[in-house]
């Protein structure tokens, strides 16, 4: 389902621009086919998109391609990979890049103004019998180049609890998510690869006191938050693409309100995201319904222009 989510928006449409990755890449073959045995799984295609724990096996053919593993937890898990081996030749120029995050069309998730790309990835090749890496958030990305035949890999995949989930990738069509700052600078997204319509169910953002009970007085659901010079506030809208500044804000929203009783946003677009950005002075949280958009007959709020 997930996969098909993403071919059906044109995303896995082509090699991806990234650390081992040059414009103008050649296509790959983006159907995922992988062999299970026991617990374990070859990689036999270019594009693999894994939602499940459990060892990853790549052996190459010889090709050169540039290719990518994508990987997705629940929202309130991060990405664990452990590199159990990998033998891959430098000198031929094979690379096998750990990624924070997911990119796409080479833009990246989170967006590189949110979470800086430093200590985000990490690039490897030659032989290395053990190495680690876990991740920010719910989304990790392997892409790798191996143009050596025999050389690969051996990642072991799991997915651990995150006490702190700030920017999630939605893989489910339906849930209710919660983004919260922690009362830190910090900018969180929720971004869905998918039209959806996002209901606020809960906002506390901007608001002094927010995080005690019965010392904020709620304000109601206050719109433009952003145009009236609030630093604290929360985009809904959506785009084409995973880079936050390209996209398309229906609205931006602050204040109290423990039960809104607003209408909900139907986001006709590739993507839709929800980003709370906060100055570190409030305690801030968004509690959110999201789920895809399915009937054609709902009237977009907002409506992303399609890219030829």
């Amino acid at each position: 389902m997930f996969l098909a989510l993403l071919v059906a928006a044109g995303l896995l449409c082509c090699a991806q621009t990234s650390p081992v990755t040059k414009p103008g890449s050649q296509k790959v073959d983006l159907t995922p086919n992988i062999r299970a045995k026991r617990n374990s799984r070859i990689i036999e295609e270019c594009m693999l998109v894994g939602l499940e724990e459990g060892t990853y096996y790549y052996k190459s053919r010889g090709t050169g391609d540039v290719c990518g593993v994508y990987l997705l937890s629940q929202p309130d898990q991060a990405v664990h990979v452990s590199f159990d081996y990998l033998d891959v030749d430098c000198d031929t120029q094979g690379l096998v890049s750990f990624v924070d995050g997911w990119e796409l069309g080479g833009e990246l998730f989170p967006s590189e103004i949110d979470a800086p790309l430093e200590g985000r990835v990490h690039e490897l090749c030659g032989r290395i019998k053990k190495k680690a890496f876990t991740t920010s958030g719910n989304a990790a990305l392997i892409q790798y180049r191996v143009p050596s035949r025999g050389d690969g890999f051996r990642i072991t995949v799991r997915y651990i609890k995150n006490p702190t989930p700030c920017n999630i990738l939605v893989d489910d069509v339906s849930g209710v998510y919660t983004l919260r700052n922690h009362g830190q600078r910090t900018n969180c997204s929720i971004t869905t690869i998918f039209p959806a319509t996002v209901t606020i169910v809960q906002l506390a953002v901007g608001v002094n006191g927010a995080a005690v009970p019965n010392r904020a007085v709620e304000t109601g659901v206050l719109s433009r938050c952003e145009k009236r010079g609030s630093r604290d506030y929360v985009q809904i809208g959506g785009g084409q693409g995973l880079d936050v500044t390209k996209l398309e804000v229906e609205d931006s929203v602050c204040g109290m309100d423990s039960n809104p009783r607003m209408p909900a946003s139907h986001i006709l677009c590739g993507m839709t995201t929800v980003r709370m950005v906060s100055s570190g002075l409030t305690d801030n949280s968004i509690t959110l319904a999201i789920s895809q958009i399915t009937d054609l007959e709902v009237m977009p709020t907002l409506m992303c222009e399609l890219s030829l």
